[in-house]
């Protein structure tokens, strides 16, 4: 006949007690599955769904344990990506569009931006419409030259010869009222207005027919195809991130966006996520029917086709279906 068991003494209990939260603190950490993705810039209000999913604890409630890297000047993230450095990174349609041809496999799983915050910055009473470009010396980076100014320049009639180098300067537009210059759309309209005192006409390029998403999410074709369920966890909670930032509380974010990046000042930021909001950089588009971070079919086919147009995509090289995938974001509906 078995003995009947004993009560446990206090002690004993305790230090079952301990025991099994140790067990599950351990199985917690061990569920969490380590991501890392790549920002294109230096932190800022442009990246707050990243930083807020990681300051409320959204990465963590869908079992990540993300590492937010910001990018910046001389960080080339197609090439950290394709080393397998990063898991995902903070690309744009063009540029994965074009690795294709290059022969990395790279694949957007969402688009945090419906609308490219790309800009053109022109001078109030000389240049009031996309039309006024024509005669003015155009200042733009040498990437400009791979993506909007072939369409810019078809669009609206200009020339090669009016465009001179953008430096990231802002110097030689408020000298010369005759320079248009490139800005993305809470950086450098902001930093004119600032420093001299007047108000300058921004054109978003995006309003004005330029097709592609921005600030995307990119993996490479082996990460999607091996690890579905982290990437699907990651789309998740960044698009939950967004909406909570931009229609929440930012602050969580904000803090860790100052602590990556201490040039970045409250003033900044406040224009920034205004701008976001006003100018329906996340919220636009097919967003308030398909949800955050949507990506169709029919925009996709858009850019490569305005690309190929431009002759700046080889159609015999790239096929359009494998350099995006909806399967993250079409059934996702988070909605603003």
């Amino acid at each position: 006949m078995p003995r009947p068991s004993r009560p446990l003494s206090r002690k004993a209990a305790r230090l079952l007690a301990g025991a099994t939260a140790a067990l599950a603190t351990l199985s917690s950490a061990q569920a969490q599955e380590k991501f890392t993705y790549l920002t294109n810039w230096f932190a800022q209000a442009e990246h707050g769904g990243y930083y807020q999913a990681l300051a409320t604890g959204l990465y963590k409630r869908e079992g990540l344990d993300v590492t937010i890297r910001m990018g910046g000047p001389q960080v080339n993230g197609m090439q950290l990506l394709a080393a397998g450095q990063v898991d995902c990174f903070m690309g744009y349609d063009v540029q994965t569009m074009k690795a294709w041809e290059n022969g990395i496999n790279a694949v957007t799983v969402a688009a945090s931006f419906q609308k490219d915050p790309q800009v053109l910055i022109g001078h109030p009473g000389v240049v009031n419409k996309m039309e006024d470009l024509k005669g003015k010396t155009i200042l733009i980076s040498s990437a400009a030259n791979t993506s909007y100014w072939p369409w810019l320049k078809g669009a609206y009639g200009l020339q090669d010869s009016q465009v001179r180098p953008y430096t990231f300067n802002i110097q030689p537009f408020i000298a010369d009222k005759n320079i248009v210059q490139q800005g993305y759309l809470s950086s450098e309209p902001y930093a004119i207005e600032k420093e001299a005192k007047f108000k300058p006409n921004v054109f978003l390029l995006a309003d004005h027919g330029w097709p592609p998403y921005a600030t995307t999410i990119v993996c490479m074709e082996k990460t999607v195809r091996e690890r579905p369920k982290a990437v699907a966890a990651f789309v998740k909670a960044t698009m939950e991130g967004w909406k909570s930032y931009l229609k929440g509380d930012p602050a969580a974010a904000n803090a860790l966006i100052k602590r990556d990046n201490p040039n970045m000042t409250d003033d900044k930021i406040a224009v920034g996520i205004r701008l976001l909001n006003e100018q329906g950089i996340v919220f636009g588009g097919d967003v308030a029917k398909l949800g955050v971070g949507i990506v169709t079919d029919e925009r996709m086919k858009k850019t490569y086709d305005l690309m190929v147009a431009m002759k700046l995509l080889d159609p015999a090289k790239v096929d359009l279906k494998k350099t995006y995938t909806t399967q993250f974001v079409k059934d996702l509906k988070v909605m603003p």
